[in-house]
């Protein structure tokens, strides 16, 4: 490695705050468009565009098929592109913040509202497809397979995790309790999601979106040297080494789970609170409380104890809490709005943990096929397992139009005492279902105990010692 072509090591600072801040900026501005759409496309074109859930969330669903390519191919770029003064994955986060925001912004166009049906459903696959499988695959793969590129170290690893997911929680603080407010109405005495101001809201997000990947771009440094993967792309390679890997298909399955869960509990908020307690702000308060609660509790403690019990240990614990905690919601089944929030916070706190720590447990993964294979490949594997993701996303948002179809919800149904009242018990019994099956992903499927991670850790520390 030159000074001409890209820093030395002794011209890097030592990992620190800066890197950790500049690492919480990445997901921020990754999930101001990502919980956007995960929280309100699907009630954005139900009721403002009057698209049938089944359609919006099975086409959703469908358009993450393409992923399986795009995603992949992406990290096999990544994977081959050689290193540049900047590093190897920082540049593409500058060079594809704005076409990523736009796309997003593109979506949420109400505009079209009185336009013929089929122009809507074409125009929202084709935008969602433009921001979900290229542009946002061409900027989140490599975000975040550059954390094995900021340290070795698993502390330091452990704590991007913990400040990334933070930028997470910050984005879905401003997005959860600033979308709300400002783009409900109350039409005829109910609550009712405003177009035009869910247009402005969208271009708003976006605008910060690539205010943080900016961010992120000037303030992290790449410590690691991951040279250019020069061996001859193989099908059939790539494909052995994924189905192969024990420790990734059991992270898939566990995340496909938490999304699965996570992305239906926030959906189903998006109907529970303004139709079934009437009260937007309620939701506001939901994600202001939940936010606050990941920030002030699962971020501190979620380091200190995945290093003491182990990070599969500990999680898989957290989500059979929570698990539990929507199964008694559903049993005592509170009428005051608050009591709702009381049980969500609660679930929340527990998955909080999880989400916390899963961007490290990838950088386990990636260590674990190092150590089998001898082959570093942070672009395929982080790809394969962002993948994995947004099936869990499109799956939560087919399974949530596909209820709605079920119990009847529509525009002019969306206030009828049955439907509100079926609308509370999804809101419980698929999160409840889904943090189990997150919780048994983890015990029986993945095999990175805190035992076979720290004897990964001395391994590869003594391969490049030597």
């Amino acid at each position: 490695m030159t000074q001409t072509k890209h820093n030395t090591k002794a011209a890097i600072p030592p990992f620190g705050l800066r890197d950790k801040a500049g690492y919480l900026f990445g997901d921020f501005g990754n999930d101001f468009t990502f919980i956007l759409s995960s929280s309100f496309m699907l009630k954005f074109y139900t009721d403002v565009m009057g698209i049938s859930g089944s359609v919006v969330g099975l086409l959703m669903m469908a358009a993450r098929f393409l992923d399986a390519f795009t995603d992949v191919t992406m990290g096999q770029i990544v994977d081959r592109s050689k290193p540049t003064a900047y590093g190897k994955f920082r540049p593409w986060i500058r060079r594809m913040c704005g076409p990523v925001a736009i796309s997003s912004f593109l979506i949420y166009q109400s505009a079209f509202a009185s336009f013929p049906y089929a122009f809507k459903v074409f125009w929202m696959v084709v935008t969602y497809l433009l921001w979900g499988s290229i542009f946002y695959t061409s900027i989140n793969i490599p975000y975040g397979s550059m954390a094995s590129a900021i340290s070795s170290d698993p502390k330091d690893r452990a704590e991007l995790s913990t400040w990334r997911s933070a930028g997470a929680t910050l984005a879905g603080l401003v997005i959860g309790v600033g979308t709300p407010i400002f783009a409900y109405e109350t039409v005829n005495g109910n609550t009712v999601l405003s177009g035009p101001r869910m247009t402005i809201l969208a271009g708003i997000f976006s605008l910060f979106a690539i205010l943080c990947y900016l961010l992120c771009f000037s303030l992290v440094q790449e410590r690691v040297e991951v040279p250019k993967n020069t061996q001859k792309l193989s099908l059939v390679h790539l494909f052995t080494n994924v189905f192969g890997n024990r420790a990734l298909l059991g992270i898939i399955a566990a995340a496909i789970c938490l999304l699965l869960a996570m992305l239906t509990m926030t959906g189903m908020s998006a109907y529970v609170f303004p139709n079934y307690y009437g009260s937007a702000s309620a939701q506001s308060l939901s994600s202001f409380l939940t936010s606050a609660a990941t920030l002030a509790i699962c971020a501190p403690l979620a380091v200190r104890m995945s290093l003491r019990f182990g990070k599969k240990e500990f999680c898989a614990v957290m989500c059979f809490f929570a698990s539990i905690v929507f199964f008694l919601c559903l049993l005592v089944h509170p009428k005051s709005p608050y009591g709702y929030i009381l049980f969500f916070t609660a679930a929340y706190i527990g998955v909080g943990f999880f989400n916390t720590i899963i961007w490290a447990m990838i950088t386990d993964v990636i260590d674990d096929a190092e150590v089998r294979n001898g082959i570093r490949e942070d672009g395929t594997i982080y790809s394969v397992y962002s993948f994995a993701r947004k099936l869990g996303q499109a799956l939560s948002s087919g399974l949530v139009g596909v209820l709605l179809d079920v119990i009847g919800y529509s525009q002019s149904t969306a206030f009828e005492p049955q439907v509100v009242e079926s609308l509370f018990s999804l809101s419980c019994i698929a999160p409840a279902i889904g943090f189990l099956l997150t919780a048994l992903s983890l015990h029986f499927l993945y095999p990175l105990d805190k035992k076979q991670v720290e004897s990964n850790t001395a391994i590869l520390a003594e391969r490049r010692n030597s």
